[in-house]
C-alpha cells in the first residue's frame, strides 16, 4: 500500500464513488483503516463526487469549496433528505392505514348485505315450504278423508290469502335473484379481503423500511400483486 502514490489512491476513491456505488458509509469506513487513507478520504475530491452522485440537483459542479465545506454541505443535504424521507414515510403510513380502514368499512358493509340476503333466502325457503303444504292440502281436499283431517286441510288452505301458483312462481324468482346476489357479494367479499391483506402487507413493508422513497405507492402495490399471482401460479394443485 505504501508503494502506491497518493494520486493513484485518489483515483481509486473517485472510481469507487463514480462506478462502484460507494456511499458516505464506505468512505467513512475507509477513513478509519489507516492514517494515509484517512487523510485522502477527507480531501475535497471524494466528498465533491459524493455530492454530485447523491445530490446532483443541489450541487453545482462549477463551484469549488474547501474540504470542511464539502463535508458540511453533504451533511446538510443528507439530513434534509432524511427528514424528507421520514416525512414521506409518515404520510405513507397514514395513507395506508386510511386505506385499511376503508377496506375494513367496505368489508363490514358487504358482510351486512350478505347476511341480509342470506336471511331473505331462509325466509323465502320457509314461505315456499308453507305454500307447498297449502298446495298439498288443496289437492288432498278433493280426495275422501276423515272429517278431522279434511277440517285441518281446509284450515291450512283458508289461511293462505294469495293465489298459491302465482306466489310460488314469484318466490322462486326471488330465490334465484337472492342466490345471484349472494354469489356476487361472496365474490366482492373475497376480493375486498384480498385488498385488505395486500394493504396490511404493504403497511408492514412500509414500517420495516422507514427511509424508503414512497413516491410510487401504487406501483409498489401492483408489484406486490404480481408477486402474489406468480406465487399462486407456482403452487401445485393437490
Amino acid at each position: 500500500m505504501s508503494i502506491l502514490p497518493d494520486e493513484l489512491w485518489r483515483r481509486v476513491l473517485e472510481l469507487g464513488i463514480k462506478t462502484g456505488g460507494w456511499t458516505y458509509k464506505d468512505l467513512c469506513c475507509i477513513s478509519i483503516s489507516c492514517r494515509r487513507l484517512r487523510k485522502l478520504s477527507n480531501e475535497e475530491s471524494p466528498w465533491r463526487h459524493l455530492l454530485l452522485s447523491d445530490f446532483p440537483s443541489d450541487c453545482d459542479p462549477s463551484l469549488s469549496c474547501s474540504t470542511s465545506q464539502s463535508k458540511a454541505l453533504y451533511r446538510n443535504r443528507y439530513e434534509r433528505d432524511r427528514e424528507r424521507k421520514l416525512a414521506a414515510h409518515i404520510r405513507a403510513v397514514l395513507r395506508k392505514e386510511s386505506q385499511i380502514g376503508e377496506h375494513s368499512r367496505k368489508l363490514r358493509a358487504i358482510e351486512s348485505r350478505l347476511a341480509k340476503e342470506t336471511e331473505n333466502v331462509r325466509a323465502t325457503i320457509v314461505e315456499l315450504s308453507n305454500l307447498g303444504k297449502v298446495r298439498e292440502a288443496s289437492v288432498a281436499l278433493k280426495v275422501w278423508q276423515p272429517e278431522v283431517i279434511r277440517g285441518r286441510q281446509k284450515q291450512i288452505v283458508e289461511q293462505c290469502v294469495v293465489p298459491v301458483e302465482s306466489r310460488v312462481h314469484a318466490l322462486q324468482m326471488e330465490l334465484r335473484l337472492c342466490k345471484q346476489q349472494i354469489s356476487g357479494f361472496e365474490k366482492a367479499l373475497k376480493e375486498e379481503k384480498q385488498r385488505l391483506d395486500t394493504a396490511k402487507e404493504e403497511l408492514e413493508s412500509i414500517k420495516y423500511h422507514p427511509v424508503r422513497d414512497y413516491k410510487s405507492s401504487s406501483a409498489q402495490g401492483q408489484e406486490s400483486n404480481r408477486k402474489r399471482k406468480r406465487k399462486s401460479q407456482k403452487t401445485p394443485l393437490v
